[in-house]
């Protein structure tokens, strides 16, 4: 099932960014002053009790106001209202209520989706009594929290978990999601249409056509493949309309939910900044990864050029390295029926699972060739490895000093595992855990 949604909203400098910041826990979005600083949307994962979801920060609302930038947030926020499964309504406890919070109260109480009221910068809970005052809005019951200090957070958050859908939606055993993704006119469309051998999906020359992603199933060597068709991944710079940026919310959640992703880069282009972004994208979301160079057939090319197209490729993004590329023709038809046995073998890699005694021979053999380095002079011993998890792989060290071993020697163990079990298109994840005696 697709992640839920929690969308922030009020009016301008309430603090909304902070929030949504210590929500996904990293800063992401910018954090000022000065009243309207977050004019787009930001979105992000979060997590709280083994529940994951969206949080998107939106920027403040100015109702009333015919400036044209005003109207702009104004009309993004609503479409952050529309899209979310609940909206967190947020006030300012130190300024008290302002007419621009009547305002928007009054547009959130025709809202058929739950509504929490919630009051930042309650700095010094539980003895501060401030939130109290916003009762007088008439949307139920305040919340009271600090986006500074965390105060009152986990209570917030534990009031939020039983408004969110249920999960349900488990894919069916044996079948295989695999998410088509890339920038606008790269012809993902094109080629899902070219695999299923008629028009499924529609396709233009006008980019950002595909605005919602479609399912499409097929059966290949026994195996049910599902094709999510997705709208085109801009930056967030690029993004200027509500209905593009909630496509984009929503192919993030697509992301999330598949087993695979085509990345579908233009190849008369040629790799673009982009290109690489929506891969990362697909990659640290523990997908498998298949690129798929469309359009070959426009490319001038030599006996060197897809090597060399693949070889820049890693250059630029090392993670490129293990991914399988497959340079393609959505409109002739090259090479797309390939795209199906890349998509079956990821798949099958990504659900490998290593035996123990191997993990721990290899990684013992790893040691031996290169032992960690010493940390403050003390040296540094890694004494037991195995894999906990697929889908992606997922392998946790057991060392006297886990947090002392350097990200540089984490890749050479991720390497050496590569370079013995082979995973093309498969990230793998390495944890490093405190070994017992």
């Amino acid at each position: 099932m697709s992640l839920p949604v929690v969308a922030v909203v009020g009016r301008p400098n309430v603090g909304k960014s902070t929030f949504f910041n210590r929500a996904i826990g990293r800063r992401v979005a910018i954090v000022d002053d000065e009243p309207g600083v977050t004019r787009d949307r930001n979105f992000g994962r979060a997590e709280w009790t083994g529940r994951h979801f969206f949080v998107v920060d939106t920027g403040g609302v100015v109702e009333g106001s015919d400036r044209t930038i005003d109207r702009l947030i104004r009309e993004q926020a609503m479409t952050a209202v529309e899209e979310a499964d609940v909206v967190l309504f947020m006030v300012d406890s130190k300024e008290g209520v302002q007419p621009l919070d009547q305002k928007l109260s009054e547009v959130l109480r025709k809202v058929s989706k739950p509504v929490l009221l919630t009051v930042n910068k309650v700095d010094n809970l539980p003895l501060e009594r401030s939130h109290l005052d916003f009762w007088e809005l008439g949307m139920g019951e305040p919340h009271p929290v600090s986006s500074v200090s965390g105060r009152g957070f986990g209570d917030l958050l534990d009031a939020v978990l039983p408004l969110l859908p249920e999960e349900t939606g488990e894919p069916k055993p044996g079948e295989v999601r695999v998410a088509v993704i890339g920038k606008p006119n790269a012809g993902k469309s094109s080629l899902v249409n070219r695999l299923f051998g008629q028009d499924r999906v529609m396709v233009s020359d006008v980019p950002g056509t595909t605005r919602d992603p479609v399912d499409l199933t097929l059966t290949y060597h026994g195996r049910e493949v599902t094709f999510v068709d997705t709208a085109g991944l801009r930056r967030h710079a690029r993004i200027k309309d509500s209905v593009e940026y909630y496509s984009t919310l929503r192919t993030a959640r697509v992301v999330r939910d598949a087993e695979v992703c085509l990345v579908v880069i233009d190849a008369a282009e040629g790799l673009h900044v982009q290109d690489i972004k929506v891969a990362e994208t697909a990659w640290e979301a523990g997908c498998g990864v298949i690129a798929v160079c469309n359009k070959w057939d426009l490319v001038a090319k030599d006996t060197w050029t897809a090597p060399d197209f693949q070889r820049d490729a890693g250059r630029r993004a090392p993670f490129l390295r293990h991914v399988p590329f497959l340079f393609a023709s959505a409109l002739t038809g090259l090479r797309v029926r390939k795209t199906l046995e890349l998509v079956l073998a990821v798949a099958g890699r990504r659900q490998h699972r290593i035996p123990t005694h191997e993990v721990n021979e290899l990684v013992q053999e790893l040691v031996r060739r290169q032992p960690p380095p010493h940390s403050r002079g003390r040296p540094v011993r890694i004494k037991y490895a195995t894999q906990a998890e697929t889908e992606p792989p997922t392998f946790i060290l057991f060392s006297n000093l886990p947090d002392e071993i350097p990200v540089h020697y984490r890749r050479f163990i991720v390497n050496g595992m590569r370079d013995r079990w082979d995973f093309p298109g498969v990230p793998l994840r390495l944890r490093l855990r405190k070994s017992a005696g």
